[in-house]
């Protein structure tokens, strides 16, 4: 077990604060130390609820989904006004203070900041996090992401990263640390030891960073190596196999042996801890996730994840059981007393160096009803309308059809593609585009399946009819990545795919993706491709006018957009 320094990075202590953690450590009992393992998933809605949950257990952080910021901000005022030791409370901070409040500004995801070219925006991005975040009483971000795109098919990164290129991952994500923790608000950085190389979800099973170490060591190590340099907070271990670390630091094991980083000594330790020289807080991912379930028996998993070295634990299948499970591997010795107190005060001292012990003695934890004007206040918004403006992407244009005027394009047929409200709530946005052309005096239809006279016109019509209706066909694909969505392409309507680009001889086609990077592999025949990376309110409009000419593309894709496949660039 590596010791504490408590005086060093990241939390940089003072003997007041270490006196602190060790006179409450004192008078803490085994449960109450083992309840500071726990970051549950604040899926509570009453005040009564949250007494009984925090008397029983006295969990050490709650992570909430969004919801409106008066409700979020009530519940997490009542948590810290009820819990003897405040909380560490956590929001998925990765594009604005939208992952925790549904009123607050859904900034831009990682790839759209990266693609600005800009490290300035990145530190936007974490300072509207830090803003809006701690104006509802969050002080710990899950963010930012530092996995890079090593495998375009991965279905779960994707615009969640700042890239594929390990230095503008550092840089960028360097920035967001730097505006969040100068804010008060923790960062963990996720997902050790790296996510993005296969294309696989590790929400449905464990997935592999696959790499050798020289490999790992100028990519991910490389990465994480400078966030620990420079003082990140709290680490997220994912669900995820590093077989080629795990064989250099223990020669015999076994394959059946080889643990994801959540369950993983060899990697948490030995890597992270010693090589890496990681001093701070290590977080579970999801332990409700197949990646973790699914390596062994949980009344075994739980503490082994303990031993192996998180401090905490995200999330319950059922708290009772679970918290039962860690409790009686304390009380058996499977867990024994030094590492139980080596992680909590990891905990602690995360807390302290959040000043979250001094903000209790003043009543200052979640702050008051005023603090959420902050959100999607004039300030933020105009910086993701100035995001917006600096990172949409003209990844390919083969045919002279930009700008668009209404001598040559007024007729537009848009298909829209996946353009729903998503699992998290956020809703379609293709309508504000298509206002904007129409505002701008084009003749705009908008492609309706169920629209007999439309479907038999691309089934059964003549390209002279096709033609004759429509000066351009434009693709408005809000095609999303998600968490236990396996794959994330393009599906076409039946018969034959007839919704499918294959007039790009016959009319101009535009296509653009606001949601996806990586569609070029489903449309190679597309002579112009865009790419504007996030679904907000504020890029569609922007987009339009740079279609029109009213503002030129800025943007710098930040992965390789073609793919790998050669016919992408034709």
């Amino acid at each position: 077990m590596t010791e504490i320094n408590l005086k060093g990075n990241p939390f940089y202590l003072k003997d007041e604060q270490i006196d602190n953690i060790k006179l409450l450590m004192s008078k803490m009992t085994v449960r109450e130390k083992v309840g500071q393992l726990f970051c549950l998933l604040g899926n509570y809605s009453t005040e009564q609820e949250i007494k009984e949950v925090i008397e029983n257990y006295r969990p050490g952080g709650m992570m909430f989904r969004p919801q409106k910021s008066s409700s979020i901000q009530a519940l997490q005022r009542y948590i810290q006004e009820v819990s003897p030791i405040p909380l560490l409370l956590g929001a998925n901070l990765e594009s604005g203070g939208d992952g925790i409040g549904t009123d607050g500004t859904f900034y831009g995801r990682q790839i759209e900041v990266a693609a600005s070219n800009d490290k300035k925006n990145a530190y936007r991005l974490g300072l509207i996090s830090a803003r809006e975040g701690g104006a509802v009483g969050c002080n710990w971000s899950f963010a930012p992401v530092v996995d890079f795109n090593k495998n375009f098919a991965n279905p779960i990164i994707n615009v969640r990263t700042y890239g594929d290129n390990p230095d503008t991952v550092i840089s960028m994500a360097q920035e967001y640390m730097k505006a969040c923790q100068s804010s008060g608000m923790a960062v963990a950085i996720k997902h050790f030891p790296g996510d993005g190389v296969d294309d696989r979800d590790q929400h449905l099973l464990t997935s592999v960073n696959s790499l050798s170490i020289s490999d790992w060591d100028k990519t991910y190590g490389k990465i994480y190596q400078a966030m620990i340099d420079n003082g990140a907070l709290t680490l997220m271990a994912g669900h995820i196999y590093q077989p080629a670390y795990t064989r250099y630091f223990n020669p015999d094991v076994k394959d059946e042996d080889i643990y994801p980083g959540s369950l993983s000594y060899e990697l948490l330790h030995d890597l992270l801890r010693e090589k890496l020289g990681f001093n701070g807080l290590i977080s579970s991912d999801a332990t409700n996730m197949a990646g973790f379930s699914s390596q062994g028996k949980r009344a075994e998993l739980l503490p082994q994840a303990i031993n192996a070295g998180c401090d905490m634990l995200l999330f319950t299948r059922d708290l009772e059981e679970d918290f039962n499970f860690v409790l009686d591997a304390v009380n058996e010795g499977v867990i024994s007393t030094d590492r139980l107190n080596d992680a909590v005060t990891r905990v602690l001292a995360t807390k302290e160096a959040l000043h979250l012990f001094l903000k209790q003695r003043n009543n200052t934890l979640v702050p008051e009803k005023e603090a959420l004007k902050v959100l999607k206040c004039p300030e933020h918004v105009k910086w993701a309308k100035e995001l917006a403006d600096e990172s949409i992407t003209l990844v390919k244009d083969k045919q002279d059809v930009l700008p668009l005027t209404l001598q040559k394009n007024k007729k537009i047929l848009v298909f829209v593609i996946g353009d729903v409200v998503s699992a998290s709530g956020k809703p379609p946005v293709s309508s504000i585009f298509i206002t904007r052309l129409k505002e701008e005096g084009f003749n705009v239809t908008v492609f309706d399946p169920e629209n007999e006279d439309l479907k038999d016109l691309m089934v059964n019509g003549s390209v002279k009819e096709l033609k004759a209706r429509f000066d351009t066909v434009i693709y408005f694909a809000n095609v999303k990545t998600a968490s236990n969505q396996t794959t994330v392409r393009l599906n076409w309507l039946k018969p034959m795919g007839y919704n499918v680009p294959w007039f790009v001889h016959e009319i101009p086609t535009i296509f653009i993706s606001i949601a996806n990077p990586y569609h070029l592999q489903d449309v190679p025949m597309v002579k112009t491709y865009i790419n504007a990376y996030t679904a907000n309110e504020y890029v569609p409009a922007i987009l339009a006018d740079k279609l029109l000419g009213k503002s030129p593309f800025k943007g710098k894709s930040p992965v390789n957009a073609f793919c790998t496949y050669w016919d992408t660039h034709i």
